[in-house]
């Protein structure tokens, strides 16, 4: 792939991306027990990029991915802290989602205009809240932006797959909702305490959403239903729940923001 008009470089061509992997590993996993956790956890890789990549509107290589995803692996393996952090599968599967969704924003999936529009979704959220003291319905947030309703789910459906959101929890000691905190690859790691205050203040922004969203996000995500048994048990259609999920999915980063302040 090309690098942009703008001078950023494009994403790594796959054979460079698993040499630096293995040089990546061959460097850094000396120690025994680093070489062990890596070892051990590169089948989570392949794991993470299989649920990432049935989200995605356009077919990807796979071996990029898992080649970046390696890489992550790599990263947690050296800077993971067991007196900071619960348990190494779970770092390393944020680290490693951290390094896969840097790769796919790089290939800027989404035209100008969705990011135009998920723009004015934002405004006209912000707007409504502050004049209303409540969360919008999508009815009157797509008025709001000026977009058909149609085109406000379209466009969330299109940001949720530009962004990633809806990845699923691995392991049954750790919530499943713990996916949809942000992972900051660059970042250094975040004490455990840190990202427990976020995941309550996910959960905490779960219970504001409107009941069948609320479910919605239950079935999907703790439950581990796909969309199709999403919409059996809701009565819908597959299509709608798609549409449901990406506009939770948007409530939930705005009441995230809004806890936030």
């Amino acid at each position: 792939m090309n690098a942009g008009t703008s001078g950023v470089a494009g994403p790594m061509p796959a054979k460079a991306l698993r040499a630096k992997a293995s040089k990546a590993y061959e460097a850094q996993s000396r120690e025994p027990r680093e070489q062990e956790w890596i070892l051990a956890h590169l089948p989570l890789v392949r794991h993470v990029v299989q649920r990432i990549t049935a989200n995605l509107s356009r077919p990807v290589d796979a071996e990029e991915l898992i080649a970046a995803g390696t890489l992550g692996l790599v990263r947690a393996a050296r800077a993971f802290d067991p007196g900071k952090h619960a348990e190494f599968q779970t770092y390393a599967y944020i680290r490693i989602r951290g390094a896969i969704l840097d790769e796919l924003r790089g290939r800027s999936f989404a035209p100008p205009a969705v990011h135009r529009d998920i723009r004015r979704i934002r405004q006209a959220y912000q707007a409504l809240l502050a004049e209303t003291g409540s969360a919008p319905e999508d009815e009157a947030l797509a008025a709001r932006a000026g977009l058909p309703l149609e085109k406000l789910y379209q466009t969330l459906q299109d940001a949720r797959r530009q962004h990633f959101l809806s990845i699923h929890g691995l392991t049954d000691e750790e919530p499943a909702l713990e996916a949809l905190l942000p992972a900051d690859d660059s970042a250094a790691p975040e004490p455990e305490v840190e990202r427990r205050e976020l995941l309550q203040r996910l959960a905490g922004a779960i219970q504001d959403l409107a009941p069948r969203d609320r479910q919605m996000l239950l079935l999907y995500y703790e439950r581990d239903l796909t969309m199709k048994e999403v919409a059996e048990v809701l009565g819908v259609t597959e299509s709608r729940v798609s549409q449901m999920h990406a506009a939770a999915l948007f409530r939930l980063s705005m009441k995230l923001k809004e806890r936030r302040r």
